[in-house]
């Protein structure tokens, strides 16, 4: 059975907050917005993960607990890790080549541009990822550590502003 991967770029932070490091940036009003919305679009394309993984950066760890809370059907705790902070393309792909096979739908939460640079390296062509995007990848594997760039297809790519 295919595993489906959904890659999301955290949602709209704020910088009103001079004190605070990059890491530790909260979400702004639009991120709090956008990201309830993206969370039942997903609902709707019938995609709700099984695991979501997060980077440990403030914003987007943020976004992945928003998201779940506001997926219906969503039934999962949020794990982080720092692996995703400044990732870059093949740390993403290495890292959910690790995820248990019993897991079909995953997501990953993280930040530009290695979430772009993934989605480009998947798709074979640039796509942009604005804050709160999410892309859907589909790999034709049995197993997770099976992922290769040449067994998928990006399916969609939805952007809060074009919703």
């Amino acid at each position: 059975m295919p595993k489906n991967l959904l890659i999301m770029r955290h949602a709209k932070s704020s910088w009103s907050h001079s004190g605070l490091t990059d890491h530790q940036r909260p979400l702004n009003k639009r991120g709090k917005r956008d990201t309830p919305t993206m969370a039942r679009l997903i609902a709707d394309e019938v995609l709700v993960p099984d695991l979501v993984v997060s980077s440990t950066a403030n914003r987007a760890r943020m976004t992945a607990e928003l998201f779940v809370e506001h997926c219906p059907g969503a039934d999962c705790q949020v794990s982080t890790t720092d692996e995703f902070y400044h990732a870059s393309a093949r740390v993403y792909l290495a890292y959910v080549a690790g995820f248990a096979n019993t897991v079909e739908t995953a997501m990953v939460v993280g930040h530009n541009p290695g979430l772009e640079n993934l989605i480009e390296l998947l798709a074979g062509e640039y796509e942009r990822m604005p804050t709160a995007a999410i892309a859907h990848v589909v790999f034709n594997v049995d197993d997770w550590n099976e992922i290769e760039v040449e067994n998928c297809s990006v399916q969609s790519i939805w952007r809060p502003k074009e919703i």
